[in-house]
């Protein structure tokens, strides 16, 4: 059984189809119409092009920045504007004439790394992605859980835990509170930190090279990020305990995040112990496009 899976980017649109086996037989990326019916128009021609390359007719999943609110059956919260206020799913069933399945990317991120990614096999996967912003999804043996509100996973935006007087009051989100958890472990939150306590980086990956040569100002950066994210982490773990947490997006790719993290999170979680696995994905920037194609994993 052929699975499509479709990233609904702002800038890009990714089609993959997978095999039973999640072996990849077709793939192709295309620019993003900034227009809903032109997106509509391209979704479904992706979709009729890998139908007639592979020989198969497939489900489809659509992995979005926003979510399908449960309630109106609209799509809300996308920060691909343009499909805001449109119900997705129904309208681009009706093109293909069959069902379609659409998550918010960071559930889809969870789903996949689940399935057959880092975290295989494990019951409650916990997917996080620190890139430019902060997103998470939650996957319960290998399927979304979004929630009677279609929010879950929206850790982000709950308040960094145990602030310091410094960090209190300190920071703005786009999302209109402050002090988020995404202003301060994100990618983006990395860098603000840094360049606040005098230094001038302009990406992660400069801070962690001034790491590497001893630079004092990125140790000492390093060292409030990491203790950031246990704390941020610490809170999922007491609340949820998953079998496994994986991490995606830019940061997830700092080596030295996962040595050192086992030690900090037994200093914020409950009982002063925590064996849950902190892993780095397995498919990469693949991940998410993978996991709309597996949101009918097991159909």
């Amino acid at each position: 059984m052929m699975r499509m899976g479709i990233d609904l980017g702002g800038t890009k649109i990714e089609l993959v189809a997978i095999d039973d086996q999640g072996k990849e037989i077709f793939r192709k990326r295309v620019p993003t119409p900034r227009e809903y019916q032109q997106t509509l128009n391209t979704l479904a021609q992706l979709v009729n092009e890998a139908e007639q390359a592979t020989g198969q007719q497939g489900t489809v999943g659509v992995g979005i920045p926003g979510v399908i609110s449960p309630f109106t059956g609209l799509v809300k919260n996308a920060n691909s504007t343009w499909i805001n206020g449109h119900p997705l799913d129904k309208d681009l069933g009706e093109m293909l004439n069959r069902e379609i399945r659409v998550a918010n990317d960071a559930n889809c991120f969870a789903v996949s790394e689940a399935v057959d990614g880092a975290a295989a096999g494990k019951g409650v996967v916990f997917g996080v992605i620190i890139g430019t912003g902060c997103g998470a999804g939650l996957a319960i043996n290998g399927k979304v859980h979004g929630g009677g509100n279609g929010i879950g996973g929206e850790w982000g935006h709950n308040p960094l835990p145990w602030m310091t007087s410094e960090e209190f009051n300190s920071t703005e989100c786009f999302c209109g509170n402050k002090d988020c958890i995404e202003t301060f472990i994100s990618g983006t939150g990395f860098v603000r930190d840094h360049n606040a306590h005098g230094g001038k980086a302009q990406t992660g990956n400069e801070i962690m090279a001034l790491f590497a040569q001893g630079d004092q100002l990125a140790i000492d950066c390093f060292e409030r990020y990491m203790d950031r994210l246990a704390r941020a982490l610490a809170h999922v773990i007491n609340v949820l305990d998953p079998d496994a947490i994986v991490l995606g997006g830019g940061m997830s790719n700092v080596q030295e995040i996962y040595p050192r993290l086992p030690e900090k999170l037994n200093q914020y979680v409950l009982g002063s112990e925590c064996r849950t696995p902190v892993v780095a994905n397995l498919y990469g920037c693949s991940s998410g496009v993978r996991g709309a194609a597996w949101l009918w994993y097991n159909n």
